[in-house]
């Protein structure tokens, strides 16, 4: 039988606010989705050549969350999902920089400054992001027995 509250907007809304409130994984996400879309705009009244880092990784930064909200992540078993985040967050701190430093040399108006302002916010929460999910990989690991089981 399907529970009709869980699948309702209001049931969603409130999983959404639940996981963005109560997770570093869910405030991260959601402060990147956020800050993806600031910088897009203030990218996109400069020029839309460079504008595409920030819609791409909007885009995949809602696709995660909805996955962790929804507690898919658990389902998938066949995708590493510690790692893809990681590498994700790692790209996006690299990628970030670059980025915000060419629209700052090509681009002309006050919003070259606010998005270079919003690459480094960027690259400082996505390195973040990649610095507190790679140890909670490497956490799981455990240590194999040493003594024999027989006996002397």
């Amino acid at each position: 039988m399907v529970d009709s509250e869980r699948l309702s907007a209001p049931g969603c809304w409130r999983a959404g606010t639940s996981f963005s409130r109560s997770t570093k994984k869910g405030i991260f996400l959601f402060a990147e989705i956020v800050l993806c879309l600031v910088i897009l705009i203030c990218i996109a009244a400069l020029s839309a050549a460079y504008s595409s880092l920030s819609v791409i990784e909007m885009i995949i930064a809602a696709v995660l969350f909805v996955f962790f909200m929804c507690d898919l992540h658990s389902k998938m078993s066949f995708i590493s999902w510690p790692w893809t985040d990681f590498l994700r967050a790692l790209m996006e701190a690299i990628l970030y920089p670059i980025t915000s430093t060419v629209v700052l040399v090509e681009g002309k108006g006050n919003s070259k400054i606010a998005a270079r302002v919003g690459g480094i916010f960027a690259t400082s929460l996505y390195g973040c992001d990649a610095y507190l999910t790679f140890p909670r990989k490497q956490q799981r690991h455990t240590a194999a027995p040493t003594d024999p089981t027989d006996g002397p």
